[in-house]
């Protein structure tokens, strides 16, 4: 694994500018883990990259120091779910933290579960549910519902790459969805379990995979705390420049570095097969530091590199 880059502070101690691979517990929220993180690491610049629902586990990244410049890019990133639909009991929340609303008879046949299922791959609309942490008008709809009340939302656009079934045991129905940002898995639940007109709600979610954060090496808080302790923390970190790692790199020398560093478009020659216009490329310095995202531009017949999201 990389090492990431380690700034003095002017007071003693140390900031960690890098991506942490959380494991996140069921029972905490991702704020939770957020101050529980701040805490032992002492760094005030740290936030998440997605909020994972309280009863669900699962990968989430953690970004520290200037490293929160990504957060952005990894909350855009598709996500990997496995989650357990409960056929013909529906809650207000959705899931199996909720008051039970309707209860139904479960009439339907694998088939049809299979087909159901299907049907909601691609492009579709979720109205996000009263409980969530989406702000309407300056407030949170999870303050609104514990008032008792509910309000109209706007149906969002949202995209479902994938559903594989996994098993069907009785009314119980384990999946696992690849879906993009802001996909509520508990909607989607429940939306299915209408449209086998016998309700349901989620009654377990862990995230597998976010973007390039996958469970199998994701940390448990136990094992990040043990690091702290004997000073390995910086082990578990990966370095910023990891989420990019798709896109080509291009090298500065000193010069064009410090013209790059100010805003100054670096003027190139470009192959045809080298860069590829208007897409993001990293930027390095001579001593191979990750200084940038950067862009190819064309600007009155030539080619140049200019600063999209500076990291230094």
């Amino acid at each position: 694994m990389k090492s990431v880059i380690i700034d003095k502070r002017k007071n003693g101690g140390f900031n960690i500018n890098g991506l942490l691979n959380v494991l996140k517990p069921p029972g905490m929220t991702s704020f939770d883990v957020v101050a529980y993180l701040r805490g032992i690491l002492k760094e005030k610049k740290i936030g998440h990259t997605g909020t994972l629902d309280p009863g669900a586990a699962g990968v989430l990244p953690i970004c520290t120091g200037r490293a929160t410049k990504v957060i952005e890019y990894i909350m855009n990133m598709e996500k990997v779910y496995r989650a357990e639909l409960t056929l013909g009991i529906s809650t207000d929340t959705q899931d199996s933290s909720g008051n039970v609303i309707a209860v139904k008879k479960v009439l339907v046949s694998e088939q049809q579960i299979t087909q159901a299922l299907k049907s909601f791959i691609g492009e579709i609309y979720q109205t996000p549910p009263m409980y969530s942490a989406v702000r309407v008008e300056g407030r949170r709809l999870y303050e609104i519902a514990r008032g008792g009340k509910s309000i109209e939302r706007k149906p969002r656009k949202v995209e479902i790459y994938s559903i594989n079934l996994i098993n069907i045991e009785k009314n119980k129905v384990l999946f696992d969805v690849t879906c993009s940002k802001g996909t509520y898995i508990r909607t989607l639940c429940s939306d299915i379990g209408d449209s086998l007109g016998c309700g349901g709600h989620m009654s377990f979610l862990i995230r597998k995979r976010a973007g390039i954060f996958h469970i199998e090496s994701a940390f448990t808080l136990e094992e990040i705390l043990r690091a702290n302790k004997n000073g390995k923390m910086h082990e578990l970190f990966l370095k910023v420049d990891e989420i990019f790692k798709n896109f080509k790199s291009f090298y500065l020398n000193s010069l064009n570095e410090k013209k790059f560093k100010n805003g100054d478009f670096i003027p190139i020659v470009k192959d045809k097969n080298d860069f590829d216009v208007g897409f993001p490329v990293r930027v390095y310095n001579e001593r191979n530091d990750f200084l940038a995202l950067g862009e190819i531009i064309i600007k009155n017949g030539r080619y140049y590199l200019k600063p999209k999201k500076m990291f230094v």
